[in-house]
């Protein structure tokens, strides 16, 4: 189980209403306003689509990911990129670490300044994932 909500503060209900976090017991919940009913979600099940969704748009596109990831570090070199590859075929256990240790506060300011939020319904299903430069909304049914 997870022990934090790692996109707070980046998740909003279909009314575009950002939705809060509560603890019920040492669970993290998005809380979701149905009509007056505060329905609570356990975070790791939104969280754990975002982070699908995120790992679809990895796949099929590994050597690119690596090329650009190489470049953007100045360390275009063999080494390099075998530990980025490693880095990405690693992703899952990663993203088991993010529900553990969260996303730092000032980093989900800044994914919600450039533009990144996450649309829920009241049942916690991920409507829409908005990625800045993306180009894509995610689709979760």
């Amino acid at each position: 189980m997870s022990k934090k909500a790692v996109f707070a503060g980046l998740i909003f209900d279909e009314f575009d209403r950002p939705v809060e976090i509560a603890f019920v017991g040492q669970d993290p919940c998005y809380v979701v306003d149905d009509q007056g009913f505060r329905r609570h979600i356990i975070s790791e099940t939104v969280d754990r689509q975002v982070l699908d969704q995120m790992m679809e748009m990895v796949e099929g596109n590994e050597d690119a990911i690596t090329d650009q990831t190489a470049k953007m570090l100045g360390q275009d070199d063999i080494f390099t990129r075998a530990m980025i590859a490693n880095q990405i075929k690693q992703m899952d256990k990663q993203f088991d670490q993010l529900l553990q240790t969260g996303i730092p506060e000032d980093a989900r300011a800044y994914m919600g300044m450039m533009g990144f939020k996450i649309i829920i319904d009241v049942h916690g299903n991920v409507i829409n994932v908005f990625q800045p430069g993306m180009g894509i909304e995610g689709d979760e049914d």
